[in-house]
């Protein structure tokens, strides 16, 4: 990936609205942004503002007259190593067993639990971000029931999640992105935690991939994206579950939880947990099991609220 030499910055937006910006800014299909991010400008009053990088200042102007921007500003950035400066102020995270750090701070690597070192670049997922953060809680609390067997990380971004997986199980993962820089990330984030011969990483767009088919059922598939996408692979993604398989959805807004359950419902699946952070929302579903005899679904009755028991009782 080159360098972003250009921003794109809208601001005064409500939170709401800079998130759909966002949106709109990944899925412009004319030009292609390096990255975007959502920054509150005033909290007293509750204002945002979307900032894209690109590559050329044409890119950045394309994207501001046909996304309708007409107050948007497009700067050049001063060229320097802006990822390794971002290290020195990402701490650790940790989100249940998980413990997600920098090359920074490889003193800070505890003993217990599950460390993984993941540097900010050019893929997403360092744990930083509400969507994986969220799928690794849901992971942890899934392991302490289950031992899935085959796995499947759908947009795999630095691969975090499949890393988190293989390091626990001790299993093969599979894992795949439409993006080659992704991939690339990923395998050398495998490399890296000593999970190489564990992540087997592809690229493909969606579930277009051989390795997706012949590796297919999963018990446990992560699809960490965008709802768009989510709605477009539903069935494939319900196909592609064991009986009992556990689906964990996310890149999700508080605003499309109840779009996106209605959607794998109609799939056969059931939502048996949401985890809200900040705006966003996983869910993670279960395909319901059939019964070969009577021919009807086998299914208890679930909860899906954050602090309800309902979880724990059906993984």
């Amino acid at each position: 990936m080159q360098d972003a030499r250009f921003t794109l910055t809208q601001g005064g937006l409500s939170h709401d609205a800079a998130l759909t910006l966002m949106e709109h800014i990944e899925n412009h299909a004319a030009v292609y942004a390096v990255a975007v991010s959502v920054n509150e400008t005033d909290e007293a009053v509750a204002l945002w503002e979307t900032v894209a990088w690109f590559e050329t200042a044409a890119e950045a102007t394309v994207a501001s007259v046909d996304l309708s921007l007409p107050h948007a500003v497009v700067r050049e950035v001063e060229q320097r190593d802006w990822v390794r400066e971002s290290l020195a102020g990402l701490a650790p995270v940790r989100a249940g067993r998980f413990f997600l750090l920098g090359s920074h701070d490889r003193a800070l690597r505890k003993a217990g639990g599950i460390s993984l070192e993941i540097d900010a670049g050019t893929a997403f997922g360092t744990g930083h971000h509400g969507t994986t953060k969220g799928c690794l809680l849901a992971l942890d609390e899934i392991l302490k029931r289950r031992r899935p067997a085959r796995i499947f990380d759908l947009g795999t971004g630095t691969g975090v999640l499949a890393l988190a997986a293989a390091a626990t199980l001790r299993r093969k993962v599979l894992a795949s992105d439409i993006d080659t820089e992704a991939v690339r990330v990923t395998a050398l984030n495998a490399k890296v935690n000593a999970l190489g011969p564990l992540v087997n990483v592809v690229t493909a767009a969606g579930l277009h991939s051989r390795d997706v088919r012949d590796q297919a059922p999963f018990d446990l598939i992560f699809a960490n994206i965008l709802a768009k996408p989510l709605e477009r692979l539903a069935t494939g993604l319900a196909g592609l579950l064991a009986p009992n398989g556990l689906l964990i959805l996310s890149g999700l807004t508080r605003d499309q939880e109840r779009w996106m359950r209605a959607c794998y419902c109609a799939r056969c699946l059931t939502c048996i947990k949401a985890l809200r952070m900040d705006n966003w929302v996983v869910l993670v579903m279960q395909r319901k099991a059939i019964n070969i005899k009577t021919r009807k679904v086998v299914s208890s009755r679930v909860n899906s609220n954050v602090r309800g028991s309902g979880f724990a009782e059906h993984i």
